[in-house]
């Protein structure tokens, strides 16, 4: 875990910085993000095979993000792969549209709007919508960004999701509990 640890250092002080230039920091959650320099052309969809690389700079799911959250992810991608894990983005920013299209199909699987809600949030409520939150796969990578992710503030949200992350607390700090499910 030693390689992990000096990595993440430089990680932390990088993010700190983004912090301070940007203005975004947990404390501010519930705020919109900075408007994103570019104009998001797409709605944030991940292509059919599932995931996409972060150094994937031109999707939207990236470019929509917080500019906190992806560069905490980022630096958690640099000593992960340290580790022999490849973080990979399976959903990231989310038009409002694409957001609604998503519950509407959860309420079909799940038979109920009241269930599709346990795992996915209304466009209005949603972080992904507000580029706050960004998913994260393979499960190797979940559970290392699980163990890991505190170090650069990155937190699991949802104890039934333990594929989304959020900075939920500052870099090196404790993550809260999870909680249950999006309705919460």
């Amino acid at each position: 875990m030693a390689s992990t640890r000096g990595t993440a250092q430089g990680a932390l002080l990088a993010g700190a910085l983004v912090t301070a230039l940007v203005g975004c920091s947990p404390e501010r959650a519930g705020t919109p993000p900075p408007s994103p320099s570019v104009r998001l052309t797409g709605d944030g969809a991940i292509p059919d095979n599932g995931s996409i690389s972060l150094s994937d700079t031109g999707h939207d799911a990236l470019r929509g993000l917080d500019p906190a959250l992806l560069e905490a992810v980022r630096g958690a991608d640099v000593d992960a792969r340290l580790d022999g894990v490849e973080l990979r983005v399976t959903s990231g920013w989310r038009s409002h549209e694409y957001q609604q299209r998503l519950l509407d199909q959860a309420a079909v699987t799940y038979g109920s709007l009241t269930e599709a809600r346990r795992f996915v949030n209304t466009p209005e409520r949603s972080t992904h919508v507000s580029g706050k939150a960004i998913d994260i796969g393979p499960t190797a990578a979940d559970d290392w960004l699980i163990r890991h992710g505190a170090a650069y503030g990155l937190c699991q949200a949802y104890a039934n999701e333990m594929w989304h992350f959020e900075l939920l607390t500052t870099p090196g700090g404790e993550c809260p509990p999870p909680r249950a499910d999006a309705t919460d």
